[in-house]
């Protein structure tokens, strides 16, 4: 049984990237189905075209509510036939329509050793309190701000600079996030 899933991202991509070339290159034993953005900027849905992989956006302005929002993407989420979604960058709290329909298929992946530094911009908040070692947190998704049960965790020692930690964090992430969910996706199969 192949895992279908759909990567949600707000920006550049690079985690998408990592996860979609793991896919091609054997490493993922997954197919990513789709990508969802937010912003219509997001150069991930760039990232996706150049892989002829299918593309969604929807900004939650146009909705009336986070419910309707949610539910015309969970209705672009059965249209891929999704079994699991993988956030890679996606900036937005996920609601009870999505967790409902994905309980316990939702993964995120986040720059601190959580429950240090939730939210946004980790990395700063990590540097600012002055640590010697950050990292990198692969979990599911519940109703809170970075709160869902944790699956695999990395340390990364905080480096001289922002852009010099940012960038061991990313290295760190591309590889985690595959590894986790590849384990992850393994427990799926043989239930």
């Amino acid at each position: 049984m192949t895992i279908r899933f759909a990567i949600f991202a707000s920006g550049n991509g690079s985690n998408a990237e990592a996860l979609y070339q793991a896919t091609k290159e054997g490493h993922l034993h997954g197919e990513v189905v789709g990508v969802f953005s937010d912003k219509e900027e997001a150069f991930v849905l760039e990232r996706a075209a150049k892989w002829d992989v299918p593309t969604a956006q929807l900004s939650p302005k146009a909705f009336a509510s986070k419910v309707d929002y949610e539910q015309a993407v969970l209705d672009q989420l059965r249209s891929w036939q999704v079994d699991f979604l993988v956030l890679a960058g996606y900036m937005r709290l996920i609601g009870p329509t999505l967790l409902n329909a994905f309980p316990n298929k939702i993964v995120n992946i986040h720059p601190s050793l959580l429950p240090a530094f939730p939210g946004k911009d980790a990395i700063g908040q990590a540097l600012a309190y002055g640590v010697q070692v950050t990292g990198v947190t692969v979990h599911l998704v519940d109703a809170g701000m970075d709160t869902g049960p944790i699956l695999a965790q990395r340390a990364v020692e905080v480096q001289a600079t922002l852009e010099q930690t940012e960038a061991c964090i990313h290295a760190v992430e591309h590889e985690l996030y595959r590894e986790a969910l590849d384990q992850l996706w393994n427990e799926e199969r043989m239930k």
